[in-house]
């Protein structure tokens, strides 16, 4: 069987992964990176402030799982539980709201630990090859070539291959060549919020806050987050719309602003810190994608932000991109095994199984990749706003205690999808039937309860009680 070659374009999380998966599989990998090796010292700060705190759970762990069990260790250790939310009010109380009733916990984990230790895996395949500061050009699918430049020398080179992955981003060079060849419905929104980074230093050589909780100063249209970091620090980022922004123009004005709805948090940050850093760090903007479809015949294909950029409140950015790889080497594989073979190395489908597998993957792929762009957008307005409500919290109560006596039957949203591999559609799906389940139970408790209580006081009063068959018209009703 001829050899067969993946172009990268995009070393990322996402492309990092996917290198490593393609290599598993046979592969011959050619990596191309725009930035600088961020494993050099003098490169390592390039990821800093460009993003918020990553958050890895079962989905992520599970591609790692897939790839390599020892890989997946590796990265836990670079993990901190966070065992839930903490709320903080405004007067300072603090709140714990637990992720799972079994205990189950997300992982707060640093960028730039993770992207060294992706690839230096790829690094680790002798099939792999990385070119750092490499940038997209161009792109002819049809001659499966990629055109791109070096940016320390200006000159260009054509990289030709079997296949061309796009894990460029939300920006993502390889889409846009390609919504030239195929009919692709796509959008792409801003929301009319922004973020800016801080960051809070230890104390006395210990987290200045409990390290095992996702800390939340939730304000209505605006909201503090804070996730630590294994040097006892935390980075915490400030969600708020841009025109709050646009309002605080002076250190003054930054510190009476944290002063009047963060003050706990302003009192350890410091406001010297805290004022050099809103002058300093860049204020993000939150996009999201949606596109369909995600492949070009059996040229192409985009994984992570490159197909399905999402805003970061539900923390399934980079689980959402990691399992986009193991759900592509997954039917590859059983692509390949459908046909009899027992080999688990991929370059050893025809074009054919190649184009099924591709299609196959688009196919079903972009319905999840919608549906958890939903998903993260909704989770916002809860962060920032539903995590104090009372309706929320009574909901958030009622299902712990359903989920932990009928755990198969009544799962959370958070839990199916942040702790299990249930696609984001079918996680949709369960949640609006178990949503209408919940009312209706309720609503019939309550119509039973009133019910109970007019014929008892019916009763007590001497009043004729109705017949069996007038309460059961009552109960058939449709409202």
């Amino acid at each position: 069987m001829a050899e067969r070659s993946v172009v990268i374009v995009g070393g990322g999380l996402v492309g990092s992964l996917a290198a490593c998966y393609f290599a598993k599989r046979g592969w011959k990998v050619d990596l191309y990176e725009k930035r600088q090796d961020v494993r050099q010292p003098e490169h390592s700060c390039l990821v800093e402030h460009r993003s918020i705190n990553l958050a890895i759970s079962e989905r992520g762990f599970s591609a790692l799982r897939r790839l390599d069990p020892l890989l997946e260790a590796r990265v836990r250790e670079l993990a901190i539980p966070m065992h839930g939310r903490m709320i903080h009010a405004l007067d300072g109380k603090q709140t714990s709201q637990a992720y799972d009733v079994f205990g189950k916990h997300i992982n707060s984990v640093g960028r730039n630990a993770l992207i060294r230790v992706l690839l230096d895996a790829a690094d680790s395949y002798s099939w792999v090859t990385l070119h750092f500061r490499h940038e997209l050009v161009d792109v002819d699918f049809d001659a499966r070539r990629a055109t791109l430049r070096n940016a320390e020398t200006g000159h260009q080179l054509d990289s030709s291959a079997d296949l061309i992955v796009g894990a460029d981003g939300a920006y993502s060079r390889v889409r846009q060549r390609m919504m030239t060849k195929v009919m692709m419905n796509y959008s792409q929104t801003y929301i009319e919020h922004g973020y800016c980074e801080f960051s809070m230093a230890p104390i006395n050589d210990a987290f200045a806050m409990d390290p095992n909780h996702l800390h939340i100063w939730p304000r209505g249209s605006f909201m503090l987050i804070a996730l630590p970091n294994p040097d006892k620090s935390f980075t915490c980022t400030l969600f708020m719309p841009w025109r709050q922004f646009d309002q605080i123009k002076t250190g003054d004005e930054a510190v009476g602003f944290f002063r009047a709805n963060f003050p706990d948090a302003l009192d350890l940050m410091g406001e010297k810190s805290m004022c050099a850093e809103y002058a300093r760090n860049p204020k993000g903007s939150l996009v999201y994608v949606k596109c369909t479809p995600h492949t070009y015949k059996n040229c192409a294909v985009i994984l992570g932000d490159a197909a399905h950029a999402m805003v970061p409140f539900y923390g399934q950015g980079m689980n959402c991109g990691f399992e986009d790889v193991e759900k592509l080497d997954e039917i590859m594989l059983a692509t390949l095994q459908a046909s009899g073979s027992e080999s688990t190395e991929t370059t050893q489908l025809t074009d054919e199984q190649l184009l099924s597998a591709l299609d196959e993957y688009s196919a079903t792929r972009a319905a999840d990749t919608d549906a958890i762009v939903d998903l993260a957008l909704d989770n916002y307005v809860e962060m920032r706003s539903s995590v104090i409500s009372y309706s929320y919290l009574l909901r958030k109560q009622l299902e712990g205690i359903l989920h932990r006596l009928f755990p198969t039957f009544v799962i959370p949203l958070y839990t199916m999808v942040s702790f299990t591999s249930i696609p984001y559609a079918a996680v949709i799906r369960q949640w609006n039937r178990q949503t209408l389940w919940l009312h209706r139970s309720i609503y019939a408790a309550t119509a039973t309860a009133v019910l109970g209580a007019g014929l008892i006081s019916a009763q007590l009063l001497g009043l004729r009680m109705p017949a069996l068959n007038q309460v059961a018209r009552i109960f058939s009703h449709n409202y």
